[in-house]
């Protein structure tokens, strides 16, 4: 660490990384290289339990809500890429409902309740997404946004910032989402906010299309007086791999994500019976509380470290091996004072990861609702189907468009496993548990109603 950290400390400041990031990452630095592995053991924690329910909430939150919707501002996390799509751009900018994007329903969400909208973009989001709302073309929204910062990644051969001339861009990574709170403060988006008498803040993820202000959950959270809170949900055999809510050993929340597992309690971790909640990354915060904290501990928040070992080029798995230094912005859950969670139905976290959650979100499973969020028909009673599309041929969006060109209904498909190189036509209904079969040889599906098994051979 002593040897190192000059050439590391160099490099941030050659990219102007402002001191308060430098200092953090300096942190985070010194763990890896002291092999502080930032493991949670389950003998250090307990199971978190029984958090407030949003569904049991009096009606006179959404009325508090309602009131105070002046003091309210949405932010969401933009600097996701596609990239595991096939995607170049912004993730926000891929049309998920007709011609409407993410961030064209984010947009309007904002116009309908005539709140500010703050994206945290990245170096990657930043300029497309400024086209996008330019495009959008509409005065009645009011757009802030600012820039996550960027971080070298760590040679894991060396111990040192990693060179790679082929693409120097590759030599950096953003510092996890746990960057909102420096990124607030050094570009000043914090102090503009609170000094435009807005007070609370609801953060999610621009891919969550479930994540809307709540009203009725903005009301309880001004009503407790918290700094901080966060939506929880609980977990599913689908959730058993992402990260949960616990509680210290003295008695405070706190979130472990799946890095921070050790390799031989990852079947307590996966246990859904024990740890039975999860992070939407749906949270709320207390700006004039986040401000008052930050100033009083130097200015920033001191989130544990998540180590994240992948190549440098992350399309190459040849490339070298280097350390990705994180943090994770629900963690500030164990951090902030007077913190708290809320058990929120699963129809607040609908986030696309893969090309089979666009495929549902696409299809009338799903409906547009009047506030412009996207969720499950009613007739679903919460659970969405589960859909396992063969990545050889529809990992990317553009092997989904051409292969999916009408995308089947799904109203009432449980799950839905697609093997082999199969094209949908127009019309196709899928029912129940539904496993269609192919192979390496185009094989169309013609329109009709599909329950079960079948095979289809070209």
């Amino acid at each position: 660490m002593s040897s190192h950290w000059p050439i590391v400390q160099a490099k941030l400041e050659e990219a102007d990384t402002p001191e308060i990031v430098v200092q953090l990452f300096r942190r985070h630095y010194q763990n890896l290289c002291s092999g502080n592995d930032g493991f949670l053991r389950e003998s250090e924690i307990d199971p978190a339990s029984d958090p407030i329910d949003a569904e049991a909430l009096s009606p006179s939150m959404a009325k508090l809500g309602r009131e105070n919707l002046g003091s309210v501002a949405v932010l969401k996390l933009n600097g996701g890429l596609g990239t595991s799509m096939g995607l170049e751009g912004p993730k926000s900018l891929l049309k998920v409902r007709g011609q409407d994007t993410f961030l064209a329903l984010i947009l309007r969400q904002s116009k309908q309740l005539s709140v500010p909208l703050v994206l945290m973009n990245s170096f990657s989001t930043e300029k497309q997404t400024d086209a996008a709302i330019n495009e959008f073309n509409d005065p009645g929204i009011e757009v802030l946004s600012f820039l996550q910062h960027q971080v070298p990644k760590i040679d894991a051969a060396t111990m040192l910032p990693v060179e790679w001339p082929a693409d120097p861009s590759l030599q950096w990574c953003p510092p996890g989402h746990g960057d909102i709170y420096a990124a607030l403060q050094t570009s000043g988006t914090l102090k503009q906010l609170i000094g435009e008498g807005r007070r609370y803040l609801f953060v999610s993820n621009a891919d969550n299309l479930g994540a809307t202000l709540d009203l009725g959950i903005l009301g309880h959270f001004i009503h407790s007086g918290k700094s901080f809170l966060m939506e929880v949900a609980d977990r599913t055999p689908a959730d058993r791999k992402g990260g949960h809510l616990a509680r210290s050993k003295a008695g405070g929340l706190l979130l472990r994500e799946k890095a921070q597992c050790h390799p031989d309690e990852e079947t307590l971790f996966q246990d859904i019976s024990v740890h039975r909640y999860f992070n939407t990354n749906n949270l709320w915060i207390d700006l004039v509380a986040l401000n008052e904290f930050m100033i009083s501990s130097g200015g920033s928040l001191d989130l544990p470290t998540i180590t994240n070992t992948k190549t440098v080029d992350p399309k190459d798995s040849s490339s070298p091996k280097v350390f990705q230094l994180e943090t994770a912005m629900g963690a500030a859950i164990e951090v902030l004072p007077n913190s708290d969670a809320i058990r929120v139905p699963r129809s607040r976290f609908a986030p696309v990861k893969t090309t089979g959650d666009l495929l549902a979100v696409r299809s009338d499973a799903y409906e547009v609702r009047d506030d412009f969020s996207v969720g499950l028909i009613e007739k679903r009673r919460g659970l969405p189907p589960h859909i396992s599309l063969d990545e050889r041929y529809f990992k990317n969006i553009a092997d989904l468009d051409v292969r999916l060109g009408v995308t089947p209904s799904l109203e009432a498909c449980d799950s839905l496993v697609v093997q082999g190189n199969l094209t949908f036509t127009k019309d196709v209904v899928l029912v129940g548990d539904v496993k269609l079969i192919g192979n390496e040889s185009p094989s169309v599906i013609p329109s009709g109603t599909y329950q079960g098994e079948r095979t289809f051979i070209g």
